[in-house]
């Protein structure tokens, strides 16, 4: 395809996509005060796609974050760079070299004015966005670093190595506690909305629920029959969603750990899933080229976007 020709044709494509989302929101009575939420994950994902037109990596993107704001882009790519973009204009407005091989992840700080990245060169770095300097570099054991994330308070990251989840204060630069539970590789990792739980989940299979303060494993939820590739907390910090190459969504119970619901529509593996604003919805995305809209209540899929080419994560 030739690019010069697609470019002219992306504005086309995400305004039609808009057009879509606001028949969802019609067709479906979608509450005002979160319909803005599925727009933004929508047109996330199609600025995503269309992140390939941000023109300056030289080899394939590993992952793509937005910061909390929304505008601006952090990319990771297998040429060993991470890059900053300005969502409105669509021109890279920084970039952070050092790592020596892939970077697997780069995500913002709360506040937007840090990116961390992790790398198979067994590191994982801090960067300032406004400067483009090197903040701070961790030495690790491992090259398997599948992801990082920050706490709520933006005070320290948890980053994922192998079969490990450790936790770096960004005050003193130290390791202060790992989290070992797991018995093959963590894919994913989030804090509760308080800050005071994290979950994990796994290539075992399973998915862990650890009290922070105290580093222990609080529920181990078993249910999935393949690798557990996202989970998340509900907005209310009650109730957890995760998805998994066995193609399920599944809505757990934090306090009992008990299986509540699960999804079944998608036709391969689901690599993300996301709760709504107001925790009554959730959208997913799978290698079967669909996002779906699900309700949390009854369990059943209420809408689903077609055609897209496979893609890893709902932003």
């Amino acid at each position: 395809m030739d690019t010069t020709t697609t470019e002219k044709e992306a504005p086309i494509l995400q305004n039609r996509i808009k057009l879509i989302i606001q028949r969802w929101i019609r067709s479906l009575h979608i509450k005002f005060e979160w319909a803005h939420v599925l727009d933004e994950i929508i047109v996330k994902y199609i600025i995503y796609k269309l992140s390939k037109f941000l023109k300056g990596h030289d080899d394939g993107i590993n992952s793509v974050r937005f910061s909390a704001d929304g505008g601006k882009i952090v990319s990771s790519s297998q040429d060993k760079t991470i890059r900053v973009w300005d969502v409105a204009s669509r021109k890279q407005i920084q970039i952070f070299t050092g790592h020596d091989y892939w970077v697997n992840a780069a995500e913002f700080s709360p506040d937007g004015n840090t990116v961390a990245s992790c790398s198979y060169d067994k590191t994982v770095r801090l960067w300032s966005v406004e400067s483009g300097k090197e903040l701070m570099r961790l030495e690790c054991d491992s090259n398997w670093m599948w992801g990082l994330t920050f706490s709520p308070d933006g005070k320290y990251i948890v980053y994922l190595d192998n079969t490990t989840i450790r936790f770096l204060d960004l005050g003193s630069g130290k390791e202060i506690q790992r989290l070992e539970g797991h018995s093959n590789g963590v894919l994913c990792a989030r804090f509760s909305p308080d800050g005071q739980k994290l979950v994990t989940s796994s290539f075992d299979r399973t998915i862990i629920i650890w009290d922070v303060k105290l580093g222990e494993i609080l529920r181990l939820l078993k249910g999935h029959s393949d690798s557990v590739m996202s989970v998340q907390f509900s907005p209310n910090g009650q109730f957890i969603v995760s998805c998994s190459a066995d193609t399920t969504i599944r809505i757990w119970e934090v306090k009992s750990g008990k299986e509540l619901k699960k999804l079944m529509n998608h036709l391969d593996n689901v690599i993300d899933v996301k709760y709504l604003q107001d925790g009554q919805m959730i959208v997913s995305c799978s290698e079967d080229k669909t996002i779906c809209l699900w309700s949390v209540k009854s369990g059943n899929k209420i809408q689903t976007l077609n055609g897209h080419s496979p893609f890893s994560e709902v932003y």
